[in-house]
């Protein structure tokens, strides 16, 4: 009888170990989040400091991020008024980027793929967008062609767009984790 107590203890301890490791993992790094607008970034998660929750999610997703003093990347799955980003709607984000010598917008599908269409174009870089004169960019993203910077969604119904910053300061210099103000995201219209 004492044993099968113990197994059974064992069984519900790894069980709720396993769901609640899962649970913090399947969005995200899990703690050491930092927040900018609908924009989230996870800056030690490539560091040789990474929480194991970090660790264990990485290792799931098979991906290698980067490494802090490389860059950081920032994700945004929603748009500043906290709907979700849908690839059939026009959305427009505006705005600054923090200062970096090189950096990568991209847009994926909600599973993280490249989102393949006519245009043949899934992202931006520092190198290629249009600027405003003031120094602020604009950048049209959606299922129609647009003048301008533009990136197609594919008219897919969830959209994950990620900002990579290449060789900059955010988080890096000061050794903290503030976060750094990014462009906003809104949905314009929507059929």
């Amino acid at each position: 009888m004492r044993s099968l107590l113990f197994i059974l203890t064992l069984a519900i301890g790894t069980a709720v170990g396993l769901g609640l490791t899962w649970i913090t993992t399947v969005d995200g790094y899990g703690p050491g989040l930092v927040r900018s607008g609908p924009w989230a970034a996870w800056p030690k998660a490539g560091t040789e400091t990474a929480d194991p929750y970090a660790r264990a999610a990485l290792a799931r997703a098979g991906e290698l991020p980067l490494e802090l003093a490389d860059g950081i990347a920032f994700v945004a799955s929603t748009d500043s008024a906290g709907r979700a980003l849908d690839g059939r709607c026009d959305i427009r984000l505006t705005g600054e980027l923090p200062q970096a010598r090189f950096w990568t917008l991209t847009v994926t599908d909600g599973q993280g793929r490249l989102i393949e269409n006519a245009a043949d174009r899934t992202d931006f870089t520092s190198a290629e967008v249009v600027w405003n004169r003031d120094g602020t960019l604009d950048v049209a993203l959606g299922p129609r062609a647009r003048p301008g910077n533009w990136l197609p969604t594919g008219a897919r119904d969830r959209i994950v767009l990620t900002v990579r910053l290449y060789d900059t300061s955010v988080g890096l210099a000061s050794r903290t984790s503030d976060a750094p103000v990014m462009p906003a995201l809104v949905t314009e219209s929507c059929p």
